[in-house]
């Protein structure tokens, strides 16, 4: 793989480990990447690209132009680490308790940086404008969405986006695309049951949430059987439920949170209906009433079956057949650039950081894991092609 990477990023690769690791050492949450945006926006300047802070309160976009040509090109790169007290004893490991890269947009950030200096250099010959999307808050609130609502695509017309994930259980460097619904939407659901509280001697007195709320999970769980097309992707999962701080007494409520996932929108809307209807009338079955409240929504994450040919055509072409995987399934995991393939044209590929009990291969959202850099420079290297082959 590292016989096609551009010589120029081969030859930057040192200073882009260090700035990974740097990254790594020092993670900032959604919407707390202050030092990660000054890091990037300042290297860009440096580079001689137009700068704009703040889009998302701590997005950046880094736009430049050559030649004369009127086509636009977007690539984008997640910026946000997770709240998770990292256990891998690296060198470069967190110095922020309680906060990690676990997903790897310290290295998704630092491709993005690499690809940046060669395409402002003189090597990189194209006709057009490229636009470099460094985003916050993908973990959490959505920040895709906040630079959206900022005027991104206004500020920064693309006729095309591109954004990439490193993949654990994939072979090193290896490229997967997918065109259509790769994605899920989710959904966080919030159902607080509203009873009446008192002894837990005299339960006939009270309006117990806690035996309502277990009521509602259960009934939950006809959804996905009883309510969903058979073949279809549907989930949801009751992942807390919390209520009550002593053995003797009713609590007046009960929360649960739940996480809702489906590969189309027909289906989430539907997951999303039978949940409010079978909590609301279950709870007042028991003589309680539950609030319902939808947040941190991401929609279903749709590749464009046109970009994605093109970018899988120009993955064969720069890396040979052998660096494409033939077949790569859609995931019920959620990536809030489904926000901006809504707006604009684009796919969203996979580049494998490595196998199971190698390098690489410790899944993200683990304590344990860490970003393969040798995948840097083929990101890049990709990266860098697609502004070259698009904007000609």
């Amino acid at each position: 793989m590292t016989d096609f990477v551009i010589p120029e990023i081969k030859a930057s690769e040192d200073e882009m480990i260090a700035i990974r690791h740097h990254l790594h050492a020092h993670p900032e949450l959604s919407l707390e990447e202050f030092h990660t945006s000054e890091l990037v926006a300042g290297k860009l300047e440096e580079w001689g690209y137009q700068v704009t802070r703040g889009l998302g309160k701590t997005g950046v976009v880094g736009s430049l132009s050559k030649g004369a040509g009127g086509k636009s090109i977007g690539l984008r790169a997640d910026m946000d680490a997770l709240p998770i007290f990292e256990s891998t004893n690296l060198p470069w490991a967190s110095t922020s308790p309680g906060k990690m890269h676990a997903c790897g947009h310290d290295g998704h950030t630092t491709i993005l940086l690499a690809a940046a200096k060669y395409i402002a250099s003189p090597a990189c010959e194209f006709n057009g404008t490229v636009h470099l999307i460094f985003q916050p808050a993908e973990e959490a609130i959505g920040g895709a969405d906040l630079m959206i609502k900022d005027g991104l695509f206004e500020r920064f017309p693309c006729d095309c986006v591109f954004g990439l994930h490193n993949m654990p259980g994939l072979p090193v460097g290896k490229f997967g695309f997918y065109a259509g619904n790769f994605m899920a939407s989710a959904d966080t659901v919030k159902l607080t049951v509203n009873g009446y509280g008192g002894h837990g001697a005299h339960p006939d007195r009270t309006v117990d949430p806690i035996v309502t709320g277990a009521a509602i999970i259960m009934a939950l769980q006809s959804i996905v059987s009883r309510n969903v097309t058979p073949g279809e992707t549907a989930i949801v999962t009751v992942g807390t439920f919390q209520s009550g701080i002593a053995s003797n007494v009713i609590p007046e409520s009960a929360v649960m949170e739940l996480t809702v996932r489906a590969m189309k929108p027909d289906v989430r809307n539907l997951l999303i209906k039978r949940i409010q209807e079978i909590a609301e009338l279950t709870a007042k079955s028991y003589g309680a009433t539950c609030d319902v409240e939808v947040y941190d929504s991401y929609p279903v994450l749709i590749n464009r079956d046109e970009e994605t040919a093109y970018a899988r055509a120009l993955a064969v072409e720069v890396f040979g057949a052998d660096a494409v995987l033939d077949e790569i399934h859609p995931s019920t995991g959620s990536e809030d650039f489904a926000f901006m393939l809504e707006k604009r044209p684009g796919t969203y590929f996979l580049l494998g950081n490595g196998e199971k009990g190698e390098k690489g291969g410790c899944m993200v959202h683990n304590p344990g894991y860490d970003f393969n850099d040798e995948i840097i420079s083929t990101g890049a290297s990709f990266f860098s092609r697609l502004v070259e082959s698009y904007c000609r």
